[in-house]
């Protein structure tokens, strides 16, 4: 499911930088077209801190690792 929301999300993101490049080229409409730009800039940076590993190497996107460092220091 994880995998669908990661798609979902990249195919929105290019369909909105796609969309902010004809409004600013055919259209004129600059400041709908940078806002639309900086959604798909946002969306973009959700998926990279999404997949980005863990500093542990442990547990995987959308999971809590609430109390892993107490578990470390045990012997």
């Amino acid at each position: 499911m994880f995998d669908l929301v990661l798609a979902i999300t990249m195919l929105s993101a290019a369909a909105l930088l796609a969309g902010a490049v004809y409004l600013w080229r055919k259209k004129g409409n600059v400041r709908q077209a940078t806002l639309m730009a900086v959604l798909a800039f946002v969306m973009l940076a959700n998926v990279v801190i999404w997949t980005l590993p863990v500093a542990s190497g442990e547990g995987d996107a959308g999971t809590s690792l609430a109390g892993s460092a107490d578990t470390d220091a045990n012997p």
